[in-house]
């Protein structure tokens, strides 16, 4: 080995040990209760350390759920319920009772990593807007009082957006921007907090299903969506909405406030009218977005800024309203039996394949049996820094052994001449060339396996050795 080669191999080996922890970004998930069949909080949180899950959202402060999480190591986020907004906006010492009852008397034992103060305010019934911020001003003196440093923050539901198509025409709605989203952005950005988001491309996938392509929707390889206003090019559906709500604050002046995905999820079941729902379509959303995220950077918009994400949800609830799919959103059954397999953790993620192939069968129904793993190719991602996607260019026409020669100048695949198309021509033939094993299309976090063929001008990309 020259030493050049071998400085490239270091390198890369450096760039594959560190590559998810380097601006990657986190996975949480939703601890929803609306069911009569769950186990009890001590055996969910043997579940979430079971399965790496070291970030958690309830959608209130129970106690039995706060005491059972106590030493257990995973962060959590608790909830002060619509119910309590007026209450907690008109009168401090209510925030304070109810910061010392729910927080201070579990803390640090449970570790707290945010308030949720409301969700999705500006769609309750209840007509509770007008509430939001003098409650989050009210519980974050509460917790001053206790010498407690907890980000406060509120979910919101796309649905605040007047426009979100393209992503650099997002706005809030205007009715909402000066009584309550410009004063929230000002306390988040005063706090140091962020902005929650709830973001659900499966509503809009099944609202548009003859506009909006699945495999976008589900973070699948496919030829991307280019945003006619900035040039930027999604290729996922979540990233456009997330930076539409991004291009919202950024109209109003409020670029330093970041985002936190609050919920997203994809349903297993649905009516037959809920297009697109199913285990196959929730399996690979999911999972795809958990590899996006673990091996990722950020949204286009915001390349620096790590995407981080609470699935919704952990069970499926048999008591919530609504159709089908409201009660279908869980990755576990209550008898805590997967839905379906998908990677939770940075280890998982980097192994996983990204696209989660038709052939995979839910683990609780499926008869016993290996899913068939179908033809499966290696690509390049696209967002990937440009000199870590050179150096594992470099890596796998050296070291690695792929055959590079139809990608060199006047050679059959040197057009289109990208560092995208060559890089997943090379990624390719060291992943064919090692039989598609396990591990063998990542590169650092710059590759990842699809189950359609890869198509780069009129080059054909290699199926085996």
């Amino acid at each position: 080995m020259t030493m050049a080669a071998s400085l490239v191999f270091s390198l890369f080996l450096f760039l594959l040990s560190f590559s998810a922890s380097s601006g990657a970004g986190s996975i949480g998930i939703n601890y929803g209760r609306v069911a009569n069949d769950l186990p009890p909080p001590a055996k969910v949180v043997q579940l979430l350390k079971a399965n790496g899950i070291t970030r958690v959202k309830l959608y209130d402060a129970d106690s039995d759920v706060l005491t059972a999480l106590a030493n257990s190591g995973i962060q959590v986020v608790v909830a002060l319920p619509n119910e309590l907004l007026s209450s907690a906006a008109a009168d401090q010492s209510f925030t304070d009772q109810w910061v010392q009852a729910n927080i201070s008397r579990y803390h640090p034992a449970t570790q707290f990593e945010a308030i949720a103060v409301g969700n999705e305010v500006f769609v309750d019934p209840n007509n509770t807007t007008r509430f939001l911020v003098p409650a989050m001003k009210n519980v974050q003196a509460s917790l001053a009082k206790h010498n407690l440093d907890i980000k406060i923050s509120s979910p919101i539901a796309l649905s605040a957006l007047q426009s979100s198509y393209p992503p650099s025409s997002g706005a809030f709605k205007s009715e909402l921007i000066e009584p309550v989203i410009k004063p929230m952005l000002d306390f988040l950005r005063q706090s140091g907090s962020y902005l929650m988001v709830n973001a659900y491309p499966f509503f809009a996938y099944e609202a548009n299903s003859n506009t909006v392509s699945l495999d976008y929707a589900l973070f699948k390889q496919n030829p991307g969506v280019v945003d006619s206003g900035n040039g930027l090019r999604y290729m996922s559906l979540l990233e456009a909405q997330i930076d539409a709500v991004y291009a919202a604050m950024s109209a109003l002046q409020y670029d330093d406030v970041k985002i936190v995905v609050s919920e997203t999820g994809w349903p297993s079941q649905g009516d037959s009218n809920e297009v697109g729902a199913g285990v196959d379509n929730a399996a690979s959303y999911n999972g795809n977005l958990v590899r996006r995220v673990l091996t990722g950077s950020g949204t286009p918009l915001r390349q620096k800024d790590p995407l981080n994400v609470f699935l919704f949800a952990l069970f499926n609830e048999n008591q919530k309203s609504g159709p089908t799919s409201e009660r279908n959103y869980g990755l576990f059954y209550p008898s805590e039996q997967k839905v379906y397999n998908i990677p939770l953790t940075e280890a998982d993620a980097s192994k996983a394949p990204s696209n989660v192939s038709k052939s995979q069968t839910p683990v609780a129904k499926a008869p016993a049996g290996t899913p068939s793993q179908g033809q499966t190719w290696c690509v390049a991602n696209s967002r990937s820094a440009e000199a870590k996607l050179q150096t594992a260019l470099d890596y796998a026409c050296g070291e690695g052994g792929a055959d590079c020669r139809p990608i060199q100048p006047g050679a059959t695949c040197y057009n289109p001449n990208t560092l995208e198309a060559h890089a997943s021509y090379a990624f390719n033939s060291y992943y064919q060339k090692k039989s598609r094993g396990t591990g063998t299309c990542d590169f650092g976090g710059t590759a990842y396996v699809v189950t359609q063929p890869p198509k780069f001008g009129n080059c054909d990309f290699p199926t085996g050795y």
